[in-house]
Order: structure tokens, then sequence, then C-alpha cells
């Protein structure tokens, strides 16, 4: 799965939280965050943690198909 950068990004910023924020209350590595930022392929167990721990759902944060 692609998560989309810009929304994720923006997710952030209404939490006001950084990248190293973000891995903790989603409970993943910093690494895979990063990952995730940089438009690299992330699974979709990732993708849930990350949404949850946004307050979001996963759909809102996932790059849409060209």
């Amino acid at each position: 799965m692609l998560v989309d950068k810009s929304k994720l990004e923006l997710s952030m910023a209404r939490n006001c939280w950084n990248k190293v924020k973000l891995a903790e209350k989603a409970g993943i590595p910093y690494q895979s965050v990063k990952r995730s930022v940089m438009c690299e392929g992330t699974n979709p167990e990732t993708v849930g943690k990350i949404a949850k721990a946004l307050g979001v759902d996963p759909a809102e944060i996932i790059k849409e198909e060209e």
C-alpha cells in the first residue's frame, strides 16, 4: 500500500506530531513511519496502526491509484 505523503503530513499537523511522536503513538518503529512518508510500500497492518494513532480512517491517508 502507498501512503499519500501530503495526507499523512496533514493528519500529523492536525495532531501537532512529528514522525517520532507518530511512531511512538502508533507503536511502530520510526523507520516504518519514515518509509511511509517517503512513499515507499507499506503493509496494511502498519497503515492501520498509523491511521488509528492519528484518529483517521486508513482510506484518508492512502494514495489513490491513478
